[in-house]
């Protein structure tokens, strides 16, 4: 687990931790997907949630809402979509809703992290 950037971030994850275990489960787990393909990604807070970005370009977040959480990729109209879980009727932007922290892995979010990150190296 890559240690919180910011303290900004750190603030965010500790308030998570203390009201929402799982929530706090799930923003640690999808946080690890980003770097374990990319350490250099960066994280932040924006928009109510955590966000990450290579460079000046967003790639996506991780949004908590009363009753799910939202896996957004900014770019998620062009990802592949083999499970289809991806959301959204948007130009660009698809997210995958998460109910549990089981559905991280039922709905293969790992492979949309790694396809959204590599889209991102390629147009580099």
């Amino acid at each position: 687990m890559k240690d919180f950037s910011t303290q900004r971030i750190a603030v965010f994850m500790m308030d998570l931790q203390s009201t929402e275990a799982e929530r706090y489960d799930m923003a640690l787990k999808i946080r690890d997907m980003y770097f374990n393909v990319d350490p250099d990604v960066i994280e932040d807070i924006k928009y109510g949630g955590l966000v990450f970005s290579k460079g000046q370009k967003l790639i996506g977040g991780l949004f908590f809402y009363q009753s799910h959480a939202s896996i957004e990729f900014s770019e998620g109209a062009s990802l592949s979509d083999p499970d289809s879980v991806l959301e959204g009727k948007g130009k660009l932007r698809r997210h995958i809703k998460i109910m549990s922290y089981q559905d991280i892995q039922t709905k293969n979010v790992s492979s949309y992290v790694k396809e959204a990150l590599a889209q991102h190296k390629a147009d580099s």
